[in-house]
């Protein structure tokens, strides 16, 4: 039987929610669509700027080296700002972001709300193009990858991501999207690197890791690594384009939908941790696949 062909309609899920909240649109939950590793797609989402918010987005105010500005709102804590009189206005942004966004969840996404934590908010204020220009290969997000955190092994946790295109001057975030995950780990997994528990502990002693790196969370790295170093994968494996206008946001699970952004500038983004005993199915996450593939308990 020949292969199921890989078409925006099965990779997209499009909601009409227009509020961040139930304000009178009949609930939908998306958790089935996210779990099958499809895109949430709402066109008419828009998070509005205030005048002086938009005093936010000049690149230049990003520190050196930093592609975004970060917050973490259970800490207060915010970087990746060069100037500190811009500080308490960048806080009041992706603090009333990350509102927002809990606001969604408990509309679309009820079943996940009381088990989803370690939430940070992120401005991302380069073009989308510039990854590609400066960035080295392994950081450079315009390539086809799935998110992995190198530093801070998650153990398999799932990774949601919420994104809201804020461009004022009405440009669109354009993604590539690529196939299933599970289609995705068959065709990497012969190729990565063996696991050596050893090595993650000497990682964890030296400070190359907040924690233990596990054998799920190497896979992942290798994986992550393997499909931004091919080429040929990159060009000519399974995907499509989407577009997502301005004044439009989308919510995946980053860790298991083949992505990369293509073009577009000035996005929001909260991104979120989930226990895969926190998943309506729970085979369906990349930890239970890369299990079941290679026969093995990787945490």
């Amino acid at each position: 039987m020949s292969e199921i062909r890989l078409t925006r309609e099965r990779a997209v899920t499009t909601l009409p929610h227009s509020r961040w909240g139930n304000a009178g649109e009949a609930p939908v939950s998306a958790v089935d669509a996210l779990e099958q590793g499809r895109v949430v797609f709402f066109p008419h989402l828009a998070f509005t700027l205030t005048s002086e918010e938009l005093t936010l987005l000049p690149p230049a105010l990003a520190a050196p080296k930093r592609e975004h500005i970060t917050f973490r709102p259970q800490e207060d804590g915010l970087c990746g700002i060069v100037r500190a009189e811009k500080q308490p206005l960048a806080r009041q942004l992706l603090l009333r972001h990350h509102l927002a966004c809990y606001r969604l969840v408990a509309e679309v996404l009820p079943e996940y709300q009381q088990m989803l934590h370690s939430p940070i908010n992120t401005l991302r204020l380069h073009p989308a193009d510039a990854w590609r220009q400066t960035a080295f290969w392994r950081r450079d997000d315009s390539r086809l990858h799935v998110d992995v955190f190198p530093s801070t092994p998650n153990r398999g946790e799932r990774i949601l991501r919420i994104f809201t295109n804020i461009n004022p001057c009405g440009q669109s975030r354009s993604w590539r999207v690529g196939e299933t995950f599970e289609k995705l780990a068959q065709r990497f997994l012969p190729r990565l690197g063996r696991f050596s528990s050893s090595s993650s502990w000497l990682q964890k002693a030296v400070g190359m890791t907040q924690s233990y790196r596990t054998h799920y969370d190497h896979l992942m790295l290798e994986m992550h690594d393997a499909m931004k170093g091919d080429p040929v994968y990159q060009q000519g494996g399974p995907q499509v384009t989407l577009d997502f206008p301005a004044g439009s946001s989308w919510i995946c699970f980053s860790d298991q939908t083949p992505h990369a952004a293509m073009a577009g500038q000035f996005v929001l983004e909260q991104t979120l941790l989930l226990p895969v005993s926190g998943m309506k199915h729970p085979e369906r996450a990349p930890l239970k696949i890369l299990e079941k593939l290679t026969r093995t308990a990787l945490t």
